[in-house]
């Protein structure tokens, strides 16, 4: 018999379980980056996006519609992080907006909820691209429409021919791409959203599917904070925690399996021992890993053996509790107009921008976006009426602007900077005297002035930008693509410069990173004073990683 509906209890199941798909793919989703450098994030972004929202969904009411849909929309919402992370989010919002009052889902429900899903993520993209995640939700949601024009009421059928119309639109990214065409990869976030609905797919066959969401449980005290002392005077009796698996070469009778039960005990607690056919599973905390191991020889071969040190295991717990004690015990700032928020990375970048007033930075980077999650608590500890975010990275914008729809008792400012160049110029020009919107306005205008490059290594074999790149190779890389390519890095660099410096450049400012010398930095800085001898060279230490060099000219 057809199904033709889908209730909340199907909907929360098909939900966790493409969580759980994307999370088993988003290595592979990483890789399809076809940027060649060290930036693959989009399955990670998606995932941790996504598993934000599966924790809600794993703690609601999975027989209400109305609950499981606040799980998901919010919990994307607050998890999302990067441009696939967020497109994702307010893909979920715009779907379960459509849903949320509904208590059985049709398949003329799914294509309008299908529908609304494409309109709030394309409305939240400033400048929308085809060939990616956008596209390919747009394909299934057209898709979806037709098979509802063409009388089709059968869900199973119905949602088989969407995925199958999606990966078609899919594999024709490359086509509209040529970035991707030239990498030989579809679009990264049109797989991982392809991934999260193909293991909704496989709930809905009933496939078996394990939808744990694991979570961290955390112990409170009354006060609502960690309960650190009642964890710190925690008496480990046994500090190994000891599995493995016997391969038995002999019969495990009923005795010997009692007499090695007996045996642990004597040793150890939290004592597990299964026996199955040809092997037992056993797991025992002791003070002697040894002992548990030489007798379980007794009986065959030993595989799959993990010890781990519980006690140190609870002092790096200890010590991590304790860094969020002492920063929930931070004294509120001191009330202002106007406050800055950063996101930078390396030691130098983040005292750069302190030493230029910024209030708040969030440590983030290529690899690890912050969440709008994240943004909201920077806001909060910001004591002001008014704040200015800088994101400082082009995939970090969007969750920017995302954490500022959700905020209401404060004025939130993005000032879309790409680089931290751009957002070191913006917090430079800002001028006290000024309202917020005169100086964001003024900002705006003077990050367009700054050009950036950076200069990094690529991590495989690619063509972008009609530039062969092999793997290893220095690439110095602009805000509009890649300006040169080679083997010798001051060269790439130098040609990097040359490409970004014309006759109106006054000011070239260098940053060198985390893996170059402070002496190899003042010799480049010296060679780049003798070829350019009108403009005002600055060189600061950025510690940065993966980039050995960013560079401005303005």
């Amino acid at each position: 018999m057809a199904l033709k509906t889908i209730d909340a209890k199907m909907l929360s199941k098909m939900f966790l379980a493409g969580a759980k798909n994307l999370d088993n793919k988003k290595e592979w989703i990483n890789e399809l980056n076809v940027f060649p450098v060290p930036d693959g994030d989009t399955g990670t972004n998606m995932t941790m996006t996504i598993m934000a929202a599966a924790k809600e969904v794993a703690k609601a009411d999975g027989s209400d519609m109305t609950a499981v849909c606040k799980a998901i929309s919010s919990g994307s919402l607050r998890g999302a992080r990067g441009n696939s992370g967020v497109i994702l989010s307010q893909l979920f919002r715009g779907f379960t907006k459509s849903i949320s009052e509904k208590t059985e889902l049709n398949v003329s429900d799914i294509a309008e909820a299908c529908q609304k899903a494409v309109e709030t993520a394309y409305k939240a993209v400033m400048k929308p691209k085809e060939g990616t995640i956008l596209t390919v939700a747009k394909g299934g949601a057209e898709r979806a429409l037709e098979l509802v024009e063409e009388g089709c009421n059968d869900m199973e059928v119905f949602l088989e021919d969407v995925l199958r119309h999606m990966d078609e639109v899919l594999l024709q990214t490359p086509e509209m791409l040529p970035v991707l065409k030239q990498a030989g990869v579809v679009d990264s976030g049109g797989q991982g959203l392809m991934e999260v609905l193909k293991g909704a797919y496989d709930a809905f066959m009933g496939k078996e599917i394990d939808f744990t969401i694991t979570e961290t449980v955390q112990t409170s005290a009354p006060s609502g904070r960690p309960n650190y002392d009642a964890q710190a005077e925690a008496d480990i009796k046994f500090g190994y925690c000891t599995e493995f698996i016997i391969l038995l070469n002999k019969t495990f009778n009923i005795k010997m399996e009692m007499d090695f039960k007996e045996y642990l005990e004597s040793i150890g607690d939290s004592i597990v021992v299964v026996a199955d056919d040809d092997i037992v599973k056993v797991h025992v905390h002791t003070n002697d890993p040894g002992f548990a191991i030489q007798r379980a020889l007794k009986y065959g071969q030993l595989s799959n053996l993990k010890i781990d040190n519980m006690r140190l295991e609870h002092e790096e717990k200890l010590f991590k509790m304790n860094e969020k004690l002492e920063a929930a015990e931070e004294p509120m700032m001191e009330k202002k107009d106007t406050a800055f928020i950063a996101v930078s990375i390396g030691d130098g970048m983040n005292e750069i921008f302190k030493g230029l007033g910024v209030d708040y930075i969030i440590e983030g980077g290529q690899t690890m976006n912050p969440s709008t999650e994240d943004m909201l608590t920077a806001i909060e500890k910001v004591n002001a009426d008014n704040i200015i975010i800088l994101p400082n990275n082009k995939n970090i914008i969007l969750a920017a602007n995302q954490a500022q729809s959700l905020v209401e008792d404060k004025n939130i400012f993005v000032v879309p900077t790409k680089t931290v160049p751009q957002g070191i110029t913006a917090v430079i020009n800002y001028m006290s005297d000024l309202s917020a919107e005169d100086n964001v306005a003024s900002m705006n205008e003077e990050i367009g002035n700054v050009k950036t490059g950076q200069v990094t290594y690529a991590v495989r074999d690619t063509s972008i930008d009609d530039k062969e790149i092999k793997q290893g190779d220095y690439m110095g890389i602009g805000d509009a693509g890649i300006l040169s390519v080679g083997t010798d890095m001051l060269q790439v660099t130098l040609e990097m410069l040359k490409a970004m410096a014309d006759e109106d450049t006054e000011l070239i400012s260098i940053y060198y990173g985390a893996e170059v010398s402070e002496e190899d930095a003042e010799a480049f800085s010296e060679q780049v004073e003798e070829l350019y001898p009108k403009c005002d060279i600055e060189l600061q230490y950025g510690g940065q990683p993966i980039y050995y060099y960013v560079i401005s000219a303005e």
